[in-house]
């Protein structure tokens, strides 16, 4: 059973978020580390926010204190964040954030991780026991965050759940908004020959499962891979949200090669500078790398049931992106 009391990092982000709102729903009392208590103004007063960030101490004593259950969702993603920047948040961040759940009597302690620390899949469908192959910083940054939790369950006194989503989308997300408009204006095309297998996950469906990590006793010290109720080919995927939005499918394919020597050029030229590429090797993942994933495992311990199918899911989340103008009226 979830304790009433429960922590949050990331609600700024879009899964921590969905997370935080659905808490407060169910009768919680959220704390919430932001930088700035004015971010959580769309919160309202349901949210105490502890000002401060990972990397203050004097802030993650607050953020636990009295807590019974702690979700991780923060953490950086951004292409044009350095290496070292990554570790320090995403991995020393989440090291520091164990040891002060622990210190201060948290029962369980929910990692959000990423099936990118799995990389491409190789044999699909992969599960959590397919092999590391994480392929960029950010990646290899989630990978090393989920090593510090897995010190902590091996050396004892915090329970520790671990969940990898999917590709999460829905209303709020705007990561996929480029290819809708893209779609929608005609204009989209394929890195590849869109074979490779893609799994989305619906983001209210990445919440139940992340608070199942969180209740079920035998969830504890365990990993669990959250998708959608299937994976499907790349092409089927651009071709579901073609139909969502009205559009014919993209069917222009054009080669991978250039676009790689390209992205390697555009990284090689604006990280040290500090900005983002236009073209990165981690953007043509998309169209490049096979994942796809069982949750067998997720349905079998947690009673994970994914309920919302991509058709549905993108009808929300399109009509979503309309209602706030990020795409035409239909």
């Amino acid at each position: 059973m979830l304790g009433r009391r429960v922590a949050v990092t990331g609600v700024t982000g879009f899964v921590g978020g969905a997370l935080a709102r659905r808490l407060v729903a169910d009768g919680c009392r959220v704390k919430a580390l932001v930088r700035g208590s004015g971010r959580l103004a769309t919160f309202g007063a349901d949210i105490e926010a502890v000002e401060g960030d990972l990397a203050d101490a004097a802030a993650r004593e607050r953020l636990v204190d009295g807590v019974d259950t702690l979700f991780h969702a923060a953490a950086i993603c951004q292409s044009q964040a350095s290496p070292e920047a990554f570790m320090r948040v995403n991995v020393q961040g989440t090291a520091d954030l164990l040891a002060a759940a622990r210190a201060a009597g948290v029962r369980r302690f929910v990692h959000v991780s990423s099936v990118g620390v799995h990389g491409h899949v190789a044999r699909p469908p992969g599960d959590e026991d397919s092999p590391f192959a994480a392929r960029d910083p950010y990646q290899t940054s989630k990978l090393a965050a989920e090593r510090a939790c897995r010190r902590v369950i091996e050396e004892g006194g915090l329970e520790v759940s671990i969940v990898r989503p999917c590709s999460v989308y829905g209303p709020g997300d705007t990561r996929m908004l480029k290819m809708f408009k893209m779609v929608a204006a005609r204009t989209f095309f394929f890195v590849g020959d869109g074979r490779p297998n893609f799994h989305p996950v619906y983001v209210d469906d990445v919440v139940e499962g992340t608070i199942r990590a969180a209740t079920e006793a035998a969830a504890a010290g365990e990993t669990f891979i959250l998708g959608g109720p299937r994976y499907m080919p790349l092409a089927d995927y651009v071709a579901a949200a073609a139909r969502t939005v009205g559009a014919p499918a993209p069917w222009l394919r054009l080669p991978y090669r250039p676009f790689e020597i390209a992205a390697r050029a555009c990284e090689a030229t604006f990280l040290p500078l500090g900005l983002q590429p236009p073209l990165h090797r981690r953007r043509l993942g998309f169209f490049t790398e096979n994942r796809a994933f069982s949750i067998d495992k997720a349905r079998r311990v947690l009673g994970y049931a994914p309920a919302v199918d991509v058709e549905e899911g993108f009808r929300r989340t399109v009509a979503w992106y309309r209602e706030t103008g990020h795409l035409p009226a239909a």
